[in-house]
């Protein structure tokens, strides 16, 4: 069948859809070449498959069947690929013309995402289960199926944008709307992936790639985002975390710095850094927040606002999109998806380039063990230079008076 062309020249104009360089294998055209779409039946990944199908791609949309638990009156679905997702992404492939193939991935997303999520939630870690995705299932094992499919790019529907540079390396960069960038959980990504890939609405915002939908007549042109975790089936992770990781959530005492216990609390993955509600506190002379999840001794160690903050830490699993950078290197940082970008300075480990310690120009309240820091560089701030998994930071914990503390578990 041949892709059904779409005319949004009112929209897009004559502008190529790829920056130089992106998108193009030598001595081949548009119209042989072949990109597998990874659709999802949103509107993001239906778009950016149409724009591919203008541009005169030979795309093959693809959908992954992920892993979910099965809940009291539910089946067991996935919200990444809910029936009704399957239908609508099976819906936009039919109208522009392309083929559409359902691959099932409930086993390696379930190994290396869900259980990486509940393993780092018995460490005392907060995860970040989408890098991992990423990282494992969408830009490896998806990315393979493309290669085997004879596939020459793998497209999806990020909002992130790919540019060529001088030395011929492809650089990442943040996608032209802010807020909706997803960089921060392609920063994983490297120069062998990098080449493979599109991401055709990076240079689109939002409201317009929705526009370019309802002009199109997709039938997701309003369809809502999905925001939470797509393998928990009523957005609760911490409900999730009690019927699969029962045993991670074990009561223990809330204790501030000098060792006085405040309260007993249900179990450390119920808590984050920074937080203040929720704790069952009372008769405090003063708000007292979270500063610290003590997993050696299953302590919550809580104290005054004006404790939170540190100005640095150390992180492991460092990746980086080129070369490691120099000790002493600038860059800016995000230590949580949303989290506003800082400056700060680079220490690579001399003789282990995926350890670094991280210096801060100014003190962050909410720096989680197990969360992802992401780094960027460029005049502004917007390509990805590579990212990292914060770690606990032994030398700079404030210890407690070991009286005060449980014995370790």
């Amino acid at each position: 069948m041949q892709p059904r062309r779409v005319s949004w020249r009112r929209w897009w104009g004559c502008m190529p859809l790829f920056a130089e360089g992106i998108g193009v294998r030598p001595g081949k055209q548009p119209g042989e070449t072949t990109v597998v779409v990874a659709m999802s039946g949103g509107v993001d990944s239906s778009v950016a498959a149409a724009l591919l199908v203008q541009a005169g791609y030979r795309c093959i949309g693809v959908m992954m069947r992920l892993w979910a638990e099965t809940g009291a009156g539910e089946g067991s679905t996935n919200k990444c690929c809910s029936l009704e997702s399957v239908h609508d992404a099976r819906a936009v492939a039919d109208a522009l013309g392309i083929p559409f193939y359902l691959i099932n991935v409930e086993t390696p997303f379930k190994q290396n995402v869900v259980d990486f999520f509940i393993d780092a939630h018995r460490s005392g870690l907060t995860p970040n289960p989408c890098i991992e995705c990423n990282r494992h299932i969408r830009f490896d094992y998806l990315l393979n199926y493309a290669r085997r499919l004879g596939a020459d790019f793998l497209a999806t529907g990020h909002y992130a944008r790919l540019r060529r540079a001088e030395d011929g390396s492809v650089r990442l960069r943040k996608g032209v709307d802010e807020a909706k960038d997803q960089s921060y959980v392609l920063s994983m990504l490297g120069q062998e992936e990098l080449e493979q890939l599109l991401f055709p609405i990076g240079d689109l915002p939002k409201a317009q790639v929705r526009a370019l939908a309802a002009a199109q007549g997709l039938p997701v042109a309003s369809k809502h985002d999905s925001m939470d975790l797509c393998f928990v089936f009523d957005d609760d992770y911490r409900r999730f975390l009690r019927d699969w990781a029962a045993d991670a959530l074990r009561p223990g005492p809330i204790l501030d710095r000098s060792g006085r216990q405040w309260g007993t609390h249900s179990g450390l993955p119920n808590y984050t850094i920074g937080q203040r509600k929720g704790l069952g506190i009372g008769g405090a002379p003063y708000p007292l927040f979270v500063l610290e999840l003590d997993h050696a001794h299953n302590a919550l160690i809580v104290g005054a606002e004006h404790e939170l903050g540190r100005t640095s830490f150390a992180a492991n699993r460092a990746h980086w999109t080129l070369q490691p950078p120099a000790d002493g290197a600038r860059a800016r940082v995000k230590i949580r998806y949303k989290a506003r970008a800082v400056c700060c300075t680079l220490h690579p480990h001399a003789g282990d380039a995926a350890q670094l310690a991280v210096t801060l120009d100014e003190p962050l309240r909410d720096i989680s063990p197990g969360q992802s820091a992401v780094f960027y560089i460029g005049s502004d701030g917007d390509e990805v230079l590579g990212t990292a998994i914060i770690a606990r930071d032994e030398a700079h914990a404030q210890l407690l008076p070991a009286a005060a503390l449980p014995a370790a578990l």
